[in-house]
């Protein structure tokens, strides 16, 4: 599980396994998500609340090129 970046106690990671399209899986504490990337879009959620998410939301917005930069290293190495 390559983990991308911590920002805000959010980790932001990959399995090693992954299928396209392009996604992330987001964590903290006992809270998960899972969001496309190049559309930054919500695939699944649990237990993050609507606030929680619009912020994560916003976090792969930002960081969308590195997230997409660092998918294309992993997974065509």
């Amino acid at each position: 599980m390559p983990t991308i970046i911590y920002i805000d106690g959010f980790r932001f990671f990959f399995y090693s396994n992954e299928h396209l399209p392009k996604h992330v899986h987001v964590e903290k504490g006992e809270k998960t998500a899972k969001f496309n990337i190049e559309f930054v879009e919500l695939v699944k959620s649990y237990r993050f609340n609507a606030s929680e998410l619009k912020q994560i939301r916003n976090l792969v917005e930002e960081n969308k090129e590195l997230l997409i930069q660092k998918w294309d290293e992993f997974f065509n190495n």
